[in-house]
């Protein structure tokens, strides 16, 4: 699952601290990633290990202008595991692998920079 906001300049409004709670965003390793075949815009179907409360889950990631599919597998991401599922194309896409757009609007992952347990929730 990829969504990029329109104008992902503008800060967005003031929430409150349990807004921010109720999205959970976890750090799982990435199994396997293959292209999405007939995607109106390129991307690769991640297979995401999460460790054992969530589990393996499934996510489409438009991270194609910097990545190749096998250069990711044993890679950490960070995912929203809380969304609702969503279809995207042929596959369901379960979570929402999370990244920043370099200057040209290409997705950069987001991810720990040290090793840290599968499942470790963002805080």
């Amino acid at each position: 699952m990829h969504l990029v906001p329109d104008n992902a300049a503008d800060a967005a409004p003031l929430i409150d601290f349990s807004q921010f709670l109720a999205v959970d965003i976890r750090v799982g390793k990435v199994l396997a990633a293959e292209p999405l075949r007939d995607a109106r815009k390129p991307a690769y179907v991640l297979t995401v290990d999460f460790g054992g409360k969530i589990g393996v889950k499934t996510s489409s990631a438009q991270i194609t202008e910097h990545y190749a599919p096998e250069e990711l597998p044993g890679r950490l991401v960070a995912a929203v595991v809380n969304f609702p599922p969503r279809q995207i194309g042929k596959i369901m896409s379960e979570v929402l692998t999370l990244g920043f757009p370099d200057a040209n609007g290409a997705v950069v992952l987001f991810a720990p920079d040290r090793e840290v347990p599968l499942g470790s929730r963002l805080f």
